[in-house]
């Protein structure tokens, strides 16, 4: 018996099962995945994944869409309030530590504080139409006073209003051009 020697130039022959053709194979050295996979990748949670999601919520009848990140802290803050801090001060450290190491924390210099208070007047507002809420998706939105509420409160005034006073009440009118101003008015829309 005489074994059959393959020439080295030749790669037709290489090419079979379990064999592929040598100008598609990984190259020594190589593989397809050339980062492969990051060390202490699989025991870290999707935060930025998971909390840039919009969720619908509904409070008190009236549903809004928020992020799932502003939903989160409603339900930690309600839970904090009811059981105690612990468990939100946990939460907010993790999420700080992974903005900070992700590199996506944005110093905003200033501190922002949001006070909710059970009852809020925004409803009584809008059900008695004396206000109109403009972002109709947040409980805290900016709301505008319907004109006959101007009207009505600057028959009552005692004192003439300064042009700074007046200019106010202009921005908080929904629609200024349909009130109609006392003779005494000087900053018309």
């Amino acid at each position: 018996m005489s074994s059959q020697s393959i020439p080295p130039d030749d790669k037709s022959n290489d090419a079979g099962y379990k064999r592929p053709p040598a100008a598609s194979r990984f190259k020594k050295g190589r593989s397809g995945n050339c980062a492969g996979r990051p060390r202490g990748r699989a025991s870290e949670a999707p935060y930025e994944a998971v909390l840039g999601q919009m969720v619908d919520i509904r409070e008190d009848g009236l549903s809004r869409r928020v992020t799932a990140t502003e939903a989160l802290l409603l339900v930690m803050m309600k839970k904090s309030l009811e059981k105690g801090g612990t468990i939100a001060r946990k939460f907010l450290a993790a999420i700080e530590k992974n903005k900070y190491r992700a590199g996506t924390a944005q110093d905003l210099g200033f501190i922002i504080r949001v006070s909710l208070t059970p009852g809020s007047v925004t409803l009584a507002l809008q059900y008695l139409r004396m206000a109109k809420q403009l972002d109709p998706f947040r409980e805290t939105g900016r709301m505008a006073i319907e004109p006959w509420l101007v009207e009505s409160a600057l028959g009552n005034l005692v004192r003439v209003l300064s042009p700074a006073e007046q200019r106010t009440i202009m921005k908080a009118t929904r629609t200024p051009h349909r009130v109609k101003w006392p003779e005494w008015w000087s900053a018309f829309p």
